[in-house]
């Protein structure tokens, strides 16, 4: 990620009144840090809204590998469908959904790739079995057999044998840069707590506001 000043965790985050915050990076981290203590699993999980060419919604999840103030990021192969997609409409939705607490946290935004740097550091952090899968496989094509990827995993277990396992040239991540975040809190009888954050473009002043359940 690059370099920014820390998400400080303001006072009112301790109030239980979320919708008195003015920016929301440091309400997503406040949520989050509660989520990943409350969550069994993958508190991190997002859910990534794309769409094709003809304009049909596509949507999968996918794990958030880092956020700070200039946005969400998620790494990926870019031959997949999420890849192409994004590549020709550069633009997402993201949603986080977290069922212990019941929260939700809505995201838009513009995407765009990573550094070169980036992608380096987060492929030389993950296992050495997921750096040889991202070679191995041809994320959203056809697969004629689950032994025919088993061949692929082996074949590049065996090239890269011992040593250091570059970074496939088709692999990276997107940073989802927010125009819109909307955090969402259940409350009984439906009567739900909803503020959203706006702005034009980043680096601008927040708007906020509350909205009807």
């Amino acid at each position: 990620m690059t370099d920014n000043p820390p998400i400080e965790h303001p006072v009112w985050l301790t109030t239980g009144d979320f919708t008195q915050a003015d920016e929301p990076f440091a309400l997503f981290a406040g949520w989050l840090k509660e989520a990943t203590a409350s969550e069994s699993r993958d508190p991190n999980a997002m859910a990534v809204a794309t769409v094709d060419a003809d304009g049909l919604p596509d949507v999968r999840m996918v794990l958030m590998k880092g956020f700070d103030r200039n946005g969400f990021v998620f790494y990926t192969n870019m031959e997949s469908t999420k890849g192409h997609q994004l590549a020709e409409a550069p633009r997402a939705a993201l949603l986080f959904h977290w069922k212990t607490l019941n929260r939700q946290v809505r995201v838009r935004g513009p995407a765009e790739v990573v550094t070169e740097a980036e992608a380096d550091a987060y492929f030389a952090s993950r296992a050495r079995l997921s750096r040889i899968g991202a070679w191995a496989s041809k994320q959203s094509q056809p697969l004629e057999s689950r032994l025919a990827f088993e061949k692929a995993v082996a074949l590049y277990t065996a090239k890269f044998g011992t040593g250091t396992i570059p970074r496939p040239p088709h692999w990276s991540g997107f940073r989802i840069i927010p125009h819109e975040i909307e955090f969402w809190a259940d409350r009984p009888f439906r009567l739900h707590d909803r503020i959203v954050f706006r702005r034009e473009r980043p680096g601008e002043p927040w708007t906020r506001t509350r909205l009807y359940p």
